[in-house]
């Protein structure tokens, strides 16, 4: 993806449980890119008050609808929500997980499909392993990858 230096790229923040907002912040500050953290009612912090926010009810998928319609092409979206995901490359957009991996056009298929794989066997009575706790080298995978986009961004003149 081509992007053109001077657009207004934002990083929005698909913020309900997202566990490297302190990272996504400092990285933002550093780069001065414009940050949004999108979120439920039920998941205010305080601690996210010197960030813009939008706040959305507490309705299924309503965080997700407000990230997607506040999303531009080029824009960076931090979620672990793979449909989410799929939904913002659509759009033109980044999305890296809080772990570091990149969601891209290549990759988001396959991910969708163990998606659906891991649904069907919960859904059937069965059991899967959830994720493993988060060490801090999540944390330094996650600003790599996350500092690596920022600076893919600022370095493309137009």
């Amino acid at each position: 993806m081509s992007l053109k230096k001077g657009k207004n790229m934002k990083v929005i923040v698909d913020a309900d449980a997202c566990p490297v907002k302190r990272i996504i912040k400092s990285i933002c500050n550093k780069y001065k890119v414009d940050l949004i953290f999108i979120h439920s009612i039920s998941h205010i912090s305080e601690a996210d008050c010197d960030v813009k926010r939008i706040i959305v009810d507490r309705v299924a998928q309503a965080a997700d609808m407000a990230i997607v319609n506040s999303a531009n092409k080029g824009d960076i979206i931090v979620t672990s929500d793979t449909g989410l995901a799929a939904l913002v490359l659509g759009k033109g957009c980044y999305a890296i997980n809080p772990w570091g991996q990149i969601y891209t056009n290549t990759n988001i298929d396959i991910i969708l499909e163990n998606r659906h794989y891991k649904q069907k066997i919960l859904a059937s009575g069965g059991r899967i392993k959830g994720p493993p706790k988060r060490k801090s080298s999540d944390d330094v995978s996650f600003k790599d990858s996350f500092e690596n986009l920022i600076r893919k961004f600022n370095q493309i003149d137009g």
